[in-house]
């Protein structure tokens, strides 16, 4: 009898620590590490950054973050495969990638153009360069950066998922970005603004979002981007 309870939980603990180890490869493992958070961070201006990945000054230090929840296109063609796979995400060309890659990437620097804040918990993300990136929500004066390009169409509603720490789970902030892409794509914004031979935004009604909002030269190329308070 003894020995048919212990085997029941021995398999308790095996189901329980397999459940752990599937949430932690599809990113939603929920545990409340311990959040670092940085205030009054200040951007600093890197060729390698883009719209969701930057080098960061916090004191004396400085780190690269990545941004949970959101991917940003390229704004190179250095990978291929990546620019192929987003090209086809938001029914573009390869070099309209990289236009909007390079929008976003504008975006993301006026954004953090005034102090602002990070909450990381330290895990590693890969990158091409040498110094070590970490994952982070990244909060400025008008809110989530990850939600501001997904709502601008400068980014899709893709990456590792993590819950910010006020929130109990990471579907709560995944369903919330997969609204605002959905809302970005209905109103032909930034990427999505491509589809129909245009990035221009048109703004319906007022919200704390910036819209994204480009002219075009004759040759379609985009000429110069503005970011508009709606």
């Amino acid at each position: 009898m003894i020995s048919r309870y212990s085997n029941r939980l021995r398999l308790a603990r095996i189901a329980l620590f397999g459940a752990a180890v599937l949430l932690c490869a599809t990113g939603y493992l929920d545990a409340r590490d311990d959040w670092t958070v940085l205030e009054n961070c200040r951007f600093i201006s890197n060729p390698a950054d883009d719209g969701d990945s930057f080098h960061v000054s916090a004191g004396a230090k400085e780190y690269i973050f990545r941004l949970y929840l959101a991917d940003a296109p390229e704004t190179d063609e250095m990978n291929p495969v990546r620019v192929a796979e987003q090209a086809k995400y938001f029914a573009i060309s390869a070099p309209q990638v990289i236009e909007v890659g390079q929008a976003a990437k504008e975006f993301t620097r006026e954004k953090l153009s005034q102090p602002f804040t990070v909450l990381t918990r330290w895990k590693g993300a890969m990158g091409r360069s040498k110094m070590e990136r970490f994952y982070a929500f990244v909060r400025t004066k008008d809110g989530d950066l990850s939600e501001q390009l997904v709502r601008n169409g400068l980014a899709r509603n893709y990456g590792f998922r993590a819950a910010p720490p006020e929130s109990k789970n990471a579907r709560v902030e995944v369903e919330k970005l997969q609204q605002f892409e959905a809302q970005a794509k209905q109103e032909k914004i930034g990427a999505w603004g491509h589809q129909c031979g245009s990035t221009e935004c048109a703004c319906t009604k007022h919200s704390r979002f910036y819209c994204f909002h480009c002219r075009r030269k004759a040759s379609t190329r985009l000429n110069a981007c503005n970011l508009l308070v709606c």
